[in-house]
């Protein structure tokens, strides 16, 4: 599946685009120029040599704190697209081989989780267990966790219902074995499609909470937090929030980008797809 993403345009920019967010996650703490949490007597200054995108009101440098924000925001962004992986696939699959009592629970537990405003819920947790990006994150993630349910679950129901695989269950092998060797190869398309999107809905989470004041504790800087403080001197800089609002948005575009390619490419559709792009390709 990775060789027919990076087949289209579309799925090398959006690979690209997260491949060097990634890579600011990892490195850019260790690339910071300076502490970005240490003030200075330059306040609100100007892009400079020295500061390239200025600095806040505390005269601390804000390409520093961008570069240093970049992991927690990375990092959220993933928990939250694990922990909703976990709790909503393999409950989805199971629902449909252990029986109608699992199934009752697991879908009104999946109707329960899609009714709650999942931000607002978000907040009362971290208020409740402690102000932390891994108890908002966790939150969140098991909210969301009712997309990967569902998509899962209608996927092994396309396959529990082919033939192969009802041969297979009479001729005595296990659910397991069914899940790893037919359920799991038609399943992985369309979760990927949805882990991608929910890597998306994480990153701006993670943003609006931190924005907010929620998940970490000040000074510690994030790109919600950079694009707090500067909304609050826009007379003094007004171009400021350009950036982190830049990152944000490039982060959530390339993983829906993401998500669009995964769902173009995969399958025999996908497959089709492909082969009429590289027939057309061809000179005449």
């Amino acid at each position: 599946m990775f060789r027919r993403v990076l087949a289209l345009p579309s799925g090398r920019i959006a690979v690209g685009i997260l491949t060097a967010i990634a890579l600011l996650a990892i490195l850019g703490p260790t690339l910071a120029p300076y502490d970005p949490l240490e003030g200075g007597p330059n306040i609100l200054a100007a892009p400079s040599g020295a500061h390239w995108l200025g600095t806040d009101y505390l005269g601390r440098d804000v390409f520093s704190r961008l570069l240093d924000g970049s992991r927690v925001s990375v990092l959220g962004s993933l928990q939250v697209s694990l922990v909703a992986l976990a709790a909503g696939v393999v409950p989805g699959i199971l629902s449909v081989y252990l029986g109608s009592v699992f199934e009752w629970v697991t879908l009104r537990l999946a109707d329960t989780l899609i009714a709650l405003p999942f931000l607002v819920f978000a907040v009362a947790v971290t208020a409740l267990l402690g102000n932390g990006i891994p108890q908002a994150m966790f939150t969140v993630g098991i909210m969301i966790s009712p997309l990967f349910f569902r998509v899962s679950r209608a996927a092994t129901l396309a396959v529990a219902r082919s033939q192969y695989v009802e041969a297979a269950l009479i001729s005595g092998a296990s659910v397991g074995w069914v899940v790893r060797k037919h359920v799991w190869v038609k399943v992985l398309p369309p979760i990927a499609v949805a882990l991608a999107n929910t890597a998306g809905v994480g990153f701006v989470v993670v943003s609006s909470l931190t924005f907010l004041g929620i998940g970490v504790q000040p000074p510690a800087p994030t790109w919600g937090g950079v694009l707090a403080a500067d909304l609050g001197y826009l007379s003094f800089r007004p171009w400021a929030p350009l950036v982190p609002t830049f990152l944000i948005m490039a982060t959530v575009w390339a993983c829906n980008l993401l998500a669009d390619v995964i769902r173009d490419v995969s399958g025999a559709a996908g497959r089709a797809f492909l082969r009429r792009r590289h027939v057309s390709s061809q000179p005449s």
